[in-house]
């Protein structure tokens, strides 16, 4: 017999906690860039989307040597007896950065088909920044944001490369579902890993279908 509950907790908990980091960094990161048309522009959106078109491994890799016990904050951070790597928090870490682009691109075009002229006259009006965000920015764009929210946690759960290059495979601590599928692969045990592909798309699939239902009622 096999665990059913840890893959499971582990997942949702790093799935979650990714989706949480993303939702607020990504959602900021697209106003700002909806409306910035400076020179650096292209370059500063290659880096934000990269780890969209980089192999998983790679990003996890790059993680590794910045996090590792080697590296600069790796040694700053054992001076207080605390780690990165092959930690829950290393894999939430993982998981968000390969989320966070679709979280960007997709908060991205919600906030540029806001008309430009209404946050203006909110301005005009009197309306500070945080006001226009809040008020007006957000929700105009929060379809948009609670579908690219979605499609980042379905990218969090199923993370597996920068999550094992970072995080390892340490059961009931790092060990994801997507991990549990391998692994079981790996071992012959083919029943396992059907029931977590099944959990994961499942889950996944609920997601989409939520949100497709809340925007029609819209």
């Amino acid at each position: 017999m096999f665990d059913l509950g840890s893959p499971i907790w582990v997942s949702l908990n790093i799935s979650l906690s990714a989706t949480l980091v993303v939702l607020g960094l990504g959602t900021v990161a697209a106003y700002q860039m909806s409306h910035y048309r400076g020179k650096a522009r292209s370059l500063i959106e290659s880096c934000l989307i990269a780890p969209l078109i980089m192999p998983p491994t790679v990003v996890g890799f790059i993680l590794l040597m910045l996090l590792g016990k080697n590296s600069t904050i790796g040694q700053l951070l054992a001076q207080y007896d605390l780690q990165i790597v092959f930690t829950p928090v290393g894999a939430a870490i993982a998981a968000s950065i390969v989320a966070f682009p679709l979280m960007y691109r997709s908060a991205l075009g919600a906030f540029e088909q806001i008309d430009g002229l209404l946050l203006d006259a909110a301005r005009l009006d009197g309306a500070s920044e945080m006001e226009v965000f809040f008020c007006i920015a957000l929700p105009a764009a929060m379809p948009g944001i609670l579908a690219g929210t979605v499609l980042s946690f379905a990218r969090a759960l199923g993370e597996f490369g920068a999550t094992l290059m970072v995080a390892g495979n340490i059961p009931g601590q790092t060990q994801t579902m997507p991990m549990a599928i391998y692994f079981a692969v790996e071992a012959g045990q083919t029943q396992e890993a059907w029931f977590w592909t099944v959990i994961i798309l499942c889950t996944a699939y609920c997601g989409v279908v939520a949100v497709n239902a809340w925007q029609a009622l819209r």
